[in-house]
């Protein structure tokens, strides 16, 4: 029996929180669009799509993501004020042979102009036992490494932006 697999990864942004929630939480979808798109494009790509790149291969899959809800937290004494947003995401063209990832991303201040992003979430390997043994070997670390560049791409985008709506 398939079994969730957990990945975790963080980036940071160089401006500051409130620069960062505001862009978040105004249409999270296309900004992950226009991330992945502009990332895809350096890459020579004109998918929107997660992608790796292995062995000088960039493989990557077109992805259907959606925004299942935004929760903005205050301070506190012990914490600083944070944003997050549930996502999730399935292969775009044949879901049931890409891991369905259901996750948090959330962003909150570091420093007066640094803002830290956390990526937590949770992929159930598709095609059962199958699936499970191929994961083991070889698919796990396919997907970390495309979490890792999905929020790369994210926070490289969100720096670009914030920086030319400064000017």
């Amino acid at each position: 029996m398939s079994q969730d697999r957990e990945i975790r990864c963080f980036d940071y942004v160089n401006h500051p929180y409130d620069q960062v929630r505001a862009a978040l939480s105004n249409d999270p979808v296309a900004l992950f669009h226009r991330a992945t798109q502009a990332a895809a494009t350096r890459a020579g790509d004109v998918a929107s799509a997660l992608h790796v790149n292995i062995g000088g291969f960039d493989i990557s899959t077109d992805i259907a993501i959606t925004v299942d809800g935004i929760v903005e937290l205050p301070g506190s004494v012990t914490s600083p004020p944070s944003i997050r947003l549930q996502i999730a995401w399935e292969g775009a063209d044949k879901p049931r042979l890409f891991p369905f990832m259901k996750a948090e991303l959330s962003a909150y201040r570091l420093t007066a102009h640094e803002t830290q992003l956390d990526f937590a979430g949770n992929y159930d390997p598709p095609l059962g036992a199958l699936g499970d043994a191929v994961d083991a070997v070889l698919t796990h670390r396919l997907a970390e490494a495309s979490v890792h560049r999905f929020l790369a791409d994210i926070a490289a985008h969100l720096k670009t932006e914030l920086s030319r709506s400064d000017n």
